[in-house]
Parts: C-alpha cells; sequence; structure tokens
C-alpha cells in the first residue's frame, strides 16, 4: 500500500512537471524571436534594398514582409504596428506577390499591381487605401503590372527577396513564413520572428518599444 503511494505521488508530480513545462512552452517559449547571428550582412543588405513603405518614423527600423490578403499580417498590422509607430519606431513594410505553387496563383493581377507600385513609387497611403479596402480593393489608377516587362520585373524582385531569405533565416532557426518580422535590438542584435499569433506580438514591442 505503501509502495503504491509513493507510486501515485510520484506520478502526479512528474504529471504536474510535465504540464508546467508545457504550459511554458506553448504560453512563452514557442513565442519567443530568435537571436540572428549569422550573415546578419546578407540579410540587412536585402531588407534595405527592397522596395519597403513607411509611414516615415526615425527611431529604430523593424521590417515586417507580408503579401496583400494575408489574415496573420493584417492582424499584426492591426495590434502592433500602431504601438510600434507610437514609441517612434520605422515600421518599414515589405509587401510580396507569392510566386505560383503547385500549378496554383497565389496572388491576383490586383495583387501584383499594387505591389509593383508600392516598390517602385513607396507610398504608405496607397497601402493603407489598399488594407482598408481588403477584398474590394481593385487597383484604381494604377498602372498594370501584367505584361509591362519592367513593372513584371519588380513584382519578382519580391519574389527574389523571399526565396533568398529563406535559406539565410533558416541558417538562424527561422523558418520564413508571413508575416516575417525583423529589427535590431537596443543592444545592436538582429532579431527576428515568424509572429504569426498574438503571442509572440509581445517580445517585439518590449525589444522595440518598451
Amino acid at each position: 500500500m505503501t509502495r503504491l503511494r509513493l507510486w501515485l505521488i510520484g506520478f502526479v508530480a512528474l504529471a504536474l512537471v510535465i504540464g508546467g513545462v508545457y504550459a511554458w512552452w506553448s504560453l512563452d517559449y514557442r513565442w519567443r524571436p530568435k537571436s540572428i547571428e549569422r550573415r546578419q550582412a546578407e540579410i540587412a543588405k536585402l531588407l534595405d534594398g527592397a522596395g519597403w513603405v513607411s509611414p516615415g518614423q526615425t527611431g529604430p527600423k523593424v521590417y515586417v514582409i507580408t503579401y496583400g490578403g494575408c489574415a496573420d499580417c493584417a492582424a499584426l498590422a492591426a495590434e502592433a504596428l500602431p504601438k510600434l509607430q507610437a514609441a517612434g519606431v520605422d515600421t518599414r513594410l515589405i509587401v510580396i506577390a507569392r510566386a505560383d505553387a503547385n500549378g496554383l496563383a497565389q496572388s491576383t493581377p490586383v495583387d501584383r499591381t499594387t505591389v509593383a507600385e508600392l516598390w517602385l513609387n513607396r507610398s504608405w497611403r496607397l497601402l493603407e487605401r489598399w488594407d482598408a479596402a481588403g477584398s474590394r480593393w481593385t487597383a484604381p489608377g494604377l498602372p498594370l503590372a501584367d505584361g509591362d516587362m519592367a513593372r513584371t520585373a519588380v513584382v519578382e524582385a519580391g519574389r527574389k527577396l523571399a526565396a533568398d531569405l529563406k535559406p539565410l533565416l533558416k541558417a538562424n532557426g527561422l523558418t520564413f513564413g508571413y508575416p516575417t518580422v525583423i529589427w535590431w535590438r537596443k543592444d545592436g542584435v538582429m532579431r527576428g520572428c515568424v509572429c504569426q499569433k498574438k503571442p509572440s506580438y509581445r517580445f517585439v514591442l518590449k525589444e522595440l518599444a518598451a
């Protein structure tokens, strides 16, 4: 009987430990950003040379890689970006028209037209109009990208950026996704996060806007 009681106590204690470790992983650790320690110069050059758009703050830089219609990206933009901007953070959004996958289109002509215009003319107001319109957006007044060699090349430059970043981030333990967020901590360390869920936002805000 005593042995059975000890076994039960040990089992309950083990279950509590496992439960506690899982809760810590689920609520905290899994959402933490990664320090980018390999090939930082290449990553920084790609980001800085992209057709990012920004509302114009002059504080610390954060790059957010997104695409039109990305629900996780929209959630991040709605909740975290205003707080970062209020803290003076320079929020630089890089919008991609995703390449086709398995023979299926991952972007529309409207997406490609708008992305080309964003990369060429860096209009934050245009991005706001696109976001506000959502699925109703028709890219009014913008030159079509499809059939325009120069604008199509700009769209392809965005796709190449995403393709080039994937192995560079993978070398630092990050699997590229949308939105991918990259910034520099106050001590100069480059950080990255595939911030697809709300629990990940707090780390970006803490390191940039605290």
